[in-house]
């Protein structure tokens, strides 16, 4: 009885603090699910709203590194901070061609080998885009292995969307735990359950 009272506690005190630890991430979802789900709202049209730039820089080369090591060598000269990604329709001989993404920034980097110089053209994006981007960002492409994490931030990042999920699958089983071990509105809790589990069933095995 002592080691169940034990359980109790401990898992009222993790379901707490760890709800209180991803408010931030859940709210965050949220905002940009609502974002991606209306597209029509006027707030929410980022990319018309969106700012570009052009220029271009001189930079220094190293023809011996790999095409990553020398996209990464351009972008530290030229200020550049972001996810690499590979795009067949930006290679051309003689040229280095890649696009650099982060929130709220892309970068589509086009670097001339034989004069030296990258020419850059910036995307810019409101906050707005930047909630959106936020919601899918990873760094990887789906059956492109050229294309993969090598940012320290994506890594970071990919590694709190985890911990989110993680957390909240133990936040609800905890919950379901708590209202189990309840004696108070046991109906009322059976209800919301079985109504979630029914809206579930409906979304992920209905059919049109």
């Amino acid at each position: 009885m002592r080691s169940r009272s034990k359980t109790d506690a401990w898992t009222r005190k993790l379901h707490y603090y760890l709800g209180l630890y991803f408010l931030l991430f859940v709210w965050l979802f949220s905002l940009s699910g609502l974002v991606l789900n209306h597209p029509g709202w006027t707030f929410a049209q980022f990319w018309p709203q969106r700012r570009q730039s052009q220029y271009e820089r001189l930079v220094r080369q190293d023809n011996t590194q790999t095409d990553t090591a020398r996209a990464r060598e351009i972008m530290g000269q030229v200020g550049i901070r972001g996810e690499v990604e590979w795009l067949t329709e930006m290679q051309a001989p003689g040229h280095l061609g890649f696009r650099v993404t982060r929130p709220g920034y892309t970068y589509e980097v086009d670097f001339d080998q034989s004069r030296g110089i990258a020419s850059i053209h910036k995307t810019t994006v409101n906050a707005w885009g930047l909630l959106s981007a936020l919601h899918h960002f990873n760094g990887v492409h789906a059956g492109d292995p050229r294309n993969t994490r090598d940012w320290f931030l994506t890594t970071v990042w990919t590694f709190c969307m985890d911990a989110l999920a993680a957390g909240l699958i133990f936040t609800v089983l905890s919950g379901v735990y708590m209202w189990y071990r309840s004696r108070r509105n046991r109906y009322a809790g059976l209800v919301a359950l079985l109504t979630g589990i029914i809206a579930s069933c409906v979304v992920v095995f209905g059919r049109g």
